[in-house]
């Protein structure tokens, strides 16, 4: 490639970290990236999970230093999510996934429709409405599952399951996103690599963009806390929901 698509690439990645770091949503900008550069579906998605286990595992690195985690708690959770991914990847490598593009908007679209009239949603703890070892099992496998499989708003469903059933705060749920979202990407990654869907030089280029992006978006997030996640989440969410409805209605 020649050293402009290279900028390019670091950029995306850069833009992508930051988003994706604060309300989910990376892959609505890094996907189309890689198939604006001729990429087939099944590279683009495991290219993008190179540069995207960068990115998650930046942020998950930060908000551990900040405190913000405590890796013991969700352990049931990265077990869960790496055999659902793992699972998923295996699945999607032999098989069409756009089905899922028909349902997935709708999903999102009600996210977001939910969290705007819940203003209160994440301003503070409450109380959890399902015991976390359980919470891990049934939602690890199946949105690990969901993220190997498919993957779009894969952060957005992670956060309001934190939010309402574990009664996490905005800061903490989007913490904890990005532990699972870091969990699935790497079994992902792991999978898509033996399959051979992976160009590792795309990959790293944008990854060490995702890398600064994410330092920058969890220091957004640290320091701003539910000011700036609530709108951007719900900005990301409708973004997604949109871009799925012309993709898989047009």
């Amino acid at each position: 490639m020649s050293f402009y698509i290279w900028i390019i690439l670091f950029f995306v990645g850069f833009v992508a970290g930051f988003v994706d770091t604060i309300a989910g949503g990376g892959g609505l900008i890094t996907v189309p990236a890689f198939l604006s550069l001729g990429l087939p579906p099944h590279l683009a998605l495991g290219t993008n999970k190179l540069q995207a286990t960068f990115g998650s595992g930046s942020a998950t690195l930060n908000f551990i230093f900040a405190k913000k985690v405590a890796i013991k708690e969700c352990l049931w959770g990265i077990l869960w999510t790496f055999v659902g991914a793992s699972a998923g990847t295996i699945i999607v490598q032999r098989i069409n996934s756009d089905f899922l593009g028909k349902i997935i908007p709708f999903l999102l679209v009600a996210i977001a429709i939910y969290t705007i009239f819940t203003p209160k949603l994440g301003l503070e703890d409450i109380r959890p409405q399902m015991k976390e070892n359980i919470f891990y099992i049934i939602f690890g496998s199946l949105i690990g599952f969901y993220d190997g499989f498919f993957g779009p708003g894969t952060g957005s469903f992670w956060a309001i399951l934190f939010l309402v059933i574990l009664g996490y705060n905005f800061t903490k749920a989007t913490a904890y996103t990005k532990v699972m979202n870091f969990t699935s990407n790497l079994a992902s990654l792991i999978f898509f690599i033996i399959g051979g869907n992976v160009i590792l030089s795309y990959g790293i280029v944008m990854g060490f963009g995702q890398v600064i992006g994410a330092r920058f978006g969890a220091r957004v997030v640290l320091v701003k806390g539910v000011k700036v996640i609530k709108p951007l989440f719900i900005i990301v969410v409708f973004s997604l929901a949109i871009k799925l409805i012309y993709q898989n209605f047009r």
